[in-house]
């Protein structure tokens, strides 16, 4: 961990800390978490300004299963990991738990742990999904198909995903496809001439281009159309 994810780490433990211990916002130095680095870049909403109940580590139940079992399964060490996990990069409530069910912590203390890291807003399935949408899309030239696909494998509910992918329109989606379809063609000779030769040529550059763009997450009949668009363009 670099000087900056470790400084960023101790913000977010600090802005968790002054919560639990029910400091309002008059009384607590600025405690708006980061930026968080990387891709996508999801942005952790301020838990200064969370106003939640004072609330520190819950009681968990001793018996088997428990956290009392594993003394070193506590609460603070879940809560410090998933610090550092969404330091490193934004994630989803679901890979959170799964990264602490892997570290085999007991399922009551990872409930407990991210349901108060979502009542302070360090956790948030809609901004991470809105934020994956936006940043798959711009960066990948995603369509909207391999987008909800993305979301699902991330743990995140259809009805979530979907809210996100909804905000990009086919105009988004046209425009990602011909994005991606000018980088393919810049390493391609498209044959001009109309013998049938050429007819086949371009047809063969043509199914590639769709299965590329299929790949993507683009539908196969708007992908066929945009790329004999750009391939009338350049044989013209």
């Amino acid at each position: 961990m670099n000087p900056e994810q470790k400084a960023t780490l101790a913000q977010l433990r600090d802005a968790v800390e002054r919560i639990e211990a029910g400091e309002s916002e008059e009384e607590a130095p600025d405690s708006r978490s980061p930026n968080l680095p990387s891709e996508p870049d999801v942005s952790a909403t301020g838990a200064s300004e969370a106003s939640a109940p004072e609330l520190s580590a819950p009681e968990l139940g001793s018996g088997p299963g428990h956290a009392g079992e594993a003394p070193e399964h506590t609460y603070e060490k879940a809560r410090s990991l998933v610090l550092r996990k969404i330091t490193g990069s934004p994630k989803s409530r679901y890979q959170l738990d799964k990264a602490l069910r892997e570290k085999e912590y007991p399922q009551e203390l990872i409930s407990a742990v991210l349901d108060r890291l979502e009542e302070v807003h360090l956790i948030d399935d809609a901004a991470f999904a809105r934020s994956w949408v936006r940043t798959r899309h711009e960066s990948k030239n995603l369509g909207r198909r391999m987008l909800r696909q993305e979301l699902r494998e991330k743990g995140i509910s259809e009805e979530t995903a979907e809210a996100a992918v909804s905000a990009l329109s086919d105009e988004d989606d046209d425009s990602a496809a011909r994005e991606l379809i000018d980088n393919k063609l810049r390493t391609v000779a498209v044959p001009q001439g109309n013998s049938p030769e050429d007819r086949k040529e371009r047809d063969k550059i043509a199914r590639r281009l769709v299965g590329a763009l299929g790949r993507r997450g683009h539908a196969p009949g708007a992908a066929l159309k945009l790329v004999r668009e750009a391939l009338d363009e350049r044989a013209a």
